[in-house]
């Protein structure tokens, strides 16, 4: 690897690390919770799908963010996959308000979701793992949907993006022994 510096771990600089992972292109999400009548909104791009039986997700908060106990309390949170071309809105909900953002959420499940995206989850919180300076929520999926023509926003080294448009069609054999028996 060019200019490759290697460090250990009592050695790696925070930012330096926050940059390496920034090689790993990402979605963008926004994880929105609901607390009485007031909605919660926070950018992110830490999710992933984690069971598939029974459907589990993550996401990890940090611990110095207002959504940590807004979850916590709730014990519920939407996780939204954004649409490419939703920037504006993965900013206003990232801190950085944007007055061209009108009316970005819908109701799904009873949890503000947003209205331009891939996929949308709802999940009760079933699991919490503190994990160094931040805190993992572990859900069960209880509704999603997903819009299979929708293209999502890419996240990667500090910059939105998207997918290229040419992709070939991926066919799965389902002979194929795939680890756990799926992709």
């Amino acid at each position: 690897m060019a200019n490759a510096a290697k460090m250990n771990s009592g050695t790696i600089d925070p930012i330096a690390f926050r940059n390496a992972c920034g090689g790993f292109a990402t979605g963008v999400t926004i994880v929105t919770t609901k607390l009485a009548d007031d909605e919660h909104g926070m950018t992110a791009n830490a999710f992933m799908s984690i069971s598939l039986t029974p459907p589990l997700i993550a996401i990890s908060i940090a611990k110095t963010a207002k959504m940590l106990e807004y979850i916590s309390r709730s014990g519920r949170y939407a996780v939204s996959i954004l649409a490419s071309g939703t920037e504006a809105t993965a900013m206003h909900f990232a801190g950085r308000p944007d007055d061209s953002v009108t009316d970005p959420l819908r109701q799904f499940d009873d949890l503000p979701v947003a209205r331009l995206a891939c996929a949308v989850f709802t999940a009760d919180v079933e699991q919490t793992v503190d994990a160094g300076d931040h805190v993992i929520f572990i859900g069960r999926v209880r509704c999603m949907e997903a819009a299979a023509e929708e293209q999502p926003l890419v996240f990667h080294r500090g910059r939105f993006g998207k997918l290229c448009e040419h992709r070939p069609n991926l066919i799965l054999n389902t002979d194929f022994p795939f680890e756990g028996g799926h992709w």
